[in-house]
């Protein structure tokens, strides 16, 4: 008998020894999830180290239309709230992937609040608040993060969903929002202190991403892309013409795109190529580089 109660007691020890080596919930589920690099840096800002920020969008892929591996499909499916950027197709696709599995995922929609620039637009509006752009999108230009302005509302809306999720923590993440919004501010005073010495208000760029940021700075956008497919040569000249009226000679390119009908453009005009990466977890950098370009200021 007493050799069965040592036994039971050995046996009872390792089980809740066992359960004691295994990870708690807590520690599995302290990751959040976004969609893309610049989310990651201003959500990183914020949670300082009281979570893991994974990002499904890897650097170089085009956020509009790719291809997702299992491995970044899990690492959404293990976080505890994803933070959709807002107007990105592929993101309604991913819950839906993720919702069967992870039923209990709390999504936050980052561009709440922001009006979606335009739909098709094959012309120019100068200082329309509806079209300060010339777009491509069909449904409208999802790079609601290419502004200060917009961005503010991005930064807010994941410190909200922050609370909701670490009420806890606020203190912390109040103290981080705070700051983050700071240098947000200080990123627009050094955009406006570059183009008030910009000799055109006006850019080329081959897929229409800035229009959050021609909107806010009055400036006008051309697109080398006409509904999102490249340009007849005669769509083409007409753009090379009223650029050398206008005297534009910045031409933005972007690595996810072809460059082959840019850098035609750039010859035509006389102008500069200068590659931007809207993805860039660097987004003040990013920022300001634009800035810096349409002053025609090199680095």
């Amino acid at each position: 008998m007493k050799y069965i109660l040592t036994v039971l007691c050995l046996t009872l020890s390792g089980f809740i020894f066992l359960q004691g080596c295994k990870p708690s919930k807590a520690n599995d589920t302290r990751t959040l999830a976004v969609t893309i690099e610049p989310q990651k840096y201003f959500l990183e800002t914020i949670t300082g180290n009281h979570f893991d920020v994974t990002c499904i969008v890897s650097s170089g892929m085009n956020p509009e239309s790719a291809d997702f591996s299992p491995s970044q499909l899990m690492n959404l499916d293990k976080s505890v709230a994803y933070f959709k950027i807002g107007y990105l197709g592929i993101e309604n696709s991913l819950v839906n992937k993720v919702a069967k599995t992870n039923p209990e995922l709390k999504i936050i929609e980052c561009s709440e609040g922001i009006e979606l620039i335009g739909g098709v637009c094959t012309h120019t509006h100068d200082g329309d608040d509806d079209h300060a752009h010339h777009n491509g999108h069909a449904g409208g230009d999802p790079h609601t993060w290419s502004s200060v302005a917009s961005t503010k509302v991005i930064v807010e809306n994941m410190y909200k969903g922050l609370l909701e999720i670490d009420k806890a923590n606020e203190a912390d993440y109040t103290i981080n929002y705070n700051k983050l919004i700071g240098e947000i501010d200080t990123t627009d005073s050094i955009i406006r202190s570059y183009l008030e010495k910009a000799p055109s208000k006006a850019f080329i760029i081959y897929h229409p991403a800035l229009s959050y940021f021609a909107k806010e700075y009055g400036l006008t956008q051309y697109s080398i892309e006409n509904d999102g497919k490249n340009p007849s040569p005669a769509q083409l000249k007409e753009l090379i013409d009223k650029a050398k009226a206008e005297g534009v000679k910045t031409v933005f390119i972007q690595q996810e795109f072809d460059t082959k009908n840019a850098e035609t453009v750039a010859e035509a005009i006389g102008g500069t190529i200068v590659p931007i990466n809207l993805l860039s977890y660097n987004w003040s950098d990013e920022m300001i580089k634009i800035a810096k370009a349409l002053a025609q200021e090199n680095e």
